[in-house]
């Protein structure tokens, strides 16, 4: 992957990942209606399916580099558990907190109380919006739902990749009736980005001039912004509706009530990054702290909901409360991302020393 194309990848992450914060900041529970435009947008929606995007980039890409099953699982396992469990015990200690001082901030349908074994249960096997199963929410901790889609489509990728014969068949048809019809419905976005690696790969992009790099690098934006201008969301949100015979999609598809129009959403973001590979940029400003930032994007996605309901359960109606609950949630993934998600090689190599004195052979630190 050239630099240009991994920096702009992470300045995506950096700029969805803030997207999201502020969606749910501007729920009116939280800052009244002088937001609200960015619920109106559903822009929160729309930056996650950025995210599939560029996981399934990525992914398909460390698929290759791992070259084999063995240490791709173990990559993807190590890369989510050692932020997901801490997570969990952070969303468990701030709803229990934040709810014993003000229960209000909790309200049925932004928070799903659970026994702890429940819990963690379904969030560390990344089974909470699997259908067969049953969709809840962990606590507060909404975002998570996220990951339990992308969680479906490594373990399905990787048994594609890397399992032989008729067993990948069966591997792969089992894990997607575990995950169910619903979170299917939003793997293409995700394929999208497992197909822009491959293209990536074959290094066409230098064969193709600037003009078509600035036209797929713009092009890509300005098409999601004008269907947004014109009610596409709504449309496709509305037909999905029709179809299945309900008020409101999301009564049977939980988060894939916009499958169509998230699809979409995929398209446009491909074309964008196809067409920054294409213009191969060098050099960023403010490469440093992009990267930096990017280093703490997961974090802050899985902290930063349940951070928000403790501040907003612990802080009074003063000036700037806005910004304390925007800085304050921001910061506690920041700063969790320092113990947590920053030292992942360190992690992996302690995973290896006990894997090999459990099994009395050498750790392979190449890993």
């Amino acid at each position: 992957m050239s630099k240009g194309v991994s920096l702009w990848l992470d300045l995506l992450r950096v700029i969805a990942t803030f997207v999201v914060v502020l969606s749910h900041l501007a729920y009116p529970r939280f800052t009244g209606t002088s937001y609200a435009f960015l619920r109106d947008w559903n822009v929160g929606s729309d930056a996650v399916i950025v995210f599939f995007v560029m996981s399934g980039c990525v992914i398909a890409y460390a698929a290759e580099r791992d070259g084999a099953g063995g240490r791709f699982a173990f990559h993807r396992a190590t890369r989510l558990l050692t932020v997901m469990l801490p997570a969990l015990v952070l969303t468990w200690a701030f709803d229990t907190i934040g709810h014993s001082i003000d229960e209000t901030v909790y309200p049925v349908g932004f928070y799903q109380p659970l026994s702890a074994g429940e819990f963690f249960l379904r969030g560390l096997t990344f089974s909470n919006q699997w259908d067969v199963f049953g969709r809840i929410r962990l606590g507060t901790n909404g975002p998570l739902w996220s990951l339990s889609y992308e969680v479906a489509y490594y373990a399905m990728f990787g048994a594609a990749l890397f399992i032989k014969g008729p067993a990948r068949i069966i591997a792969v048809l089992a894990i997607a009736l575990l995950a169910g019809a619903s979170v299917l419905l939003l793997m293409p976005a995700w394929l999208m980005g497992v197909a822009l690696w491959r293209w990536l790969r074959t290094g066409r992009a230098a064969c193709l001039g600037a003009n078509v790099g600035w036209a797929l690098a713009l092009g890509g934006p300005l098409a999601y912004l004008m269907c947004h201008y014109i009610g596409v969301p709504e449309t496709l949100r509305a037909g999905t509706a029709t179809w299945l015979g309900v008020a409101d999609a999301r009564f049977v598809l939980g988060f894939s009530d916009e499958f169509l129009w998230n699809a979409l959403i995929g398209a446009f973001a491909v074309a964008n990054v196809a067409g920054v590979a294409i213009l191969n940029p060098q050099k960023f400003p403010l490469t440093q702290s992009i990267r930096w930032l990017a280093g703490a994007t997961f974090s802050i996605y899985v902290t930063h909901y349940p951070a928000l309901h403790l501040l907003d359960a612990v802080l009074p109606e003063m000036f700037g409360r806005d910004a304390l609950l925007l800085g304050g949630c921001i910061m506690v993934g920041i700063v969790f991302a320092s113990y947590f998600e920053r030292p992942v090689k360190k992690f992996r190599v302690l995973a290896q020393l006990l894997a090999s004195r459990i099994k009395g052979a050498k750790p392979d630190l190449a890993l």
